[in-house]
């Protein structure tokens, strides 16, 4: 991350909150995998954005208008044993000439030397209830500051939900996340790629993802953005489904929904391909049904456009093709007003897209969709899903689970598929197949 992005990053933030006021947020902590081995670490979006530090058992203190520094690191001492078993850390030395923290101090401290920093402070920013002990914490350091009212010293009165504040921040993405998000996709295209040609009946889904995990970390990538979705057949119509363990079988589709991440900032993407490498008749027709709804909802991505334009496109196209297959029968627009369309598809057409994958920023402002800005980054994925026991359906669509999946930037302009890299028509497919 560049630092001079960061340090503008804090200044915003504490433009927002104000002076007589202070921000505090913590690091992630390290999580036990089971008895004496823990699950890789990976730092807390909020925290990473405001400080680029990626160590655990860490706090970001923001006081706007402190003479002795307005950003404060509380961290792990160095530690020379630590160092020897588990590599370098910064220290709290590291934290001010590598970090940019204008003062730091050990995190064994903090009960010491935070509550002086609260003193005479207004509000307190922080992520309220997301962290039971800061919470805690937090009660303990203010009823303590309230005892000394006498002392003329007062304690902060109003407690203030940080993410708010932040989260809005975070939803409008930097020339420099964009970039780092364009490499996140482009070695995640890579990867589906290699999916798309190693493909084959007889296979495990597993072995594919296999074969896009080696591709990710070939390209210096090792972090996945989320747990890979490897669907053969049938497994489509579970939309979280993770198992990975299947035989893919001749005849089948195979749904992949998988991305990596690139210093905290994450792709998602989704294709469909059969395993054969040739799309059946009532594929073919199911595929480009979706493939019609993605292309009319992405139309809809454009500045000041609500952000519920681009699901209702996608709902009109696919009901209005699924009376014209004879897989639901009535008027599309009843059908779209009783939602009959969400027993084939049950979920909406995207999401924002960030240093999360399913990344912040509120979808409604006092209950109205919000409208689309450049600069944000969303997803766009509609899709089918039939279920083999789906007995309202001529047995021969049965079995069919179909999502596309594109990573997608609102322009001044319109819209830019940052995701294009990975083929997704029906010919492109079968050719790249072959």
């Amino acid at each position: 991350m560049i630092s001079s992005d960061l340090r503008q990053r804090r200044q915003q933030l504490m433009a927002e909150i104000g002076q007589g006021n202070i921000a505090i947020i913590p690091s992630a902590t390290v999580r036990t995998r089971n008895r004496d081995v823990d699950y890789p670490f990976r730092q807390d979006s909020d925290f990473y954005y405001l400080t680029g530090f990626n160590e655990a058992d860490a706090l970001a203190v923001f006081i706007p208008g402190r003479q002795q520094g307005e950003y404060i690191l509380f961290c792990q001492e160095f530690d020379e044993k630590k160092a020897l078993w588990e590599g370098a850390h910064a220290g709290l030395e590291g934290a001010i000439n590598d970090h940019g923290a204008d003062d730091s101090f050990p995190i064994d401290d903090l009960n010491d030397i935070l509550p002086g920093l609260l003193e005479n402070k207004n509000k307190v920013f922080y992520p309220m209830g997301r962290d039971s002990d800061l919470d805690h914490n937090l009660m303990e350091w203010i009823t303590h500051i309230r005892s000394q009212t006498r002392s003329g010293i007062n304690a902060p009165g109003e407690l203030v939900s940080l993410e708010h504040t932040l989260h809005e921040m975070r939803l409008i993405k930097s020339p420099t996340e964009i970039k780092l998000m364009q490499h996140a996709i482009d070695v995640s295209a890579k990867g589906h790629i290699r999916a798309m040609q190693r493909c084959r009946a007889g296979r495990y889904e597993y072995q594919i993802e296999g074969e896009m995990i080696h591709e990710f970390i070939d390209n210096g990538l090792r972090a996945v953005a989320y747990p890979s979705i490897v669907a053969g057949g049938d497994n489509a119509c579970v939309l979280h489904y993770t198992e990975n363990k299947a035989v893919l079988k001749d005849g089948d589709l195979l749904l992949i929904d998988a991305g990596v991440e690139c210093d905290h900032y994450a792709a998602d993407i989704t294709r469909t391909f059969p395993v054969s490498g040739v799309f059946s008749s009532e594929q073919k027709l199911l595929y480009q049904l979706v493939l019609d709804a993605q292309l009319a909802a992405m139309q809809e991505i454009k500045v000041n456009a609500p952000w519920n334009k681009a699901h209702e496109a996608s709902v009109q196209v696919l009901t209005k093709g699924l009376v014209e297959l004879g897989l639901l029968r009535g008027d599309v627009d009843t059908l779209i007003e009783d939602e009959s369309y969400k027993l084939f598809y049950m979920h909406r057409i995207g999401h924002w897209l960030g240093m999360d994958v399913h990344d912040v920023g509120d979808y409604k402002i006092n209950d109205e969709w919000r409208v689309l800005e450049a600069g944000m980054t969303l997803t766009i994925e509609p899709g089918l899903y039939i279920p083999e026991d789906c007995d309202s359906v001529d047995e021969k669509w049965r079995g069919i689970g179909i999502r596309i999946e594109d990573d997608v930037l609102v322009t001044e302009q319109g819209y830019q598929v940052l995701s294009h890299a990975i083929p997704k028509t029906i010919a492109e497919i079968e050719a790249i197949m072959q």
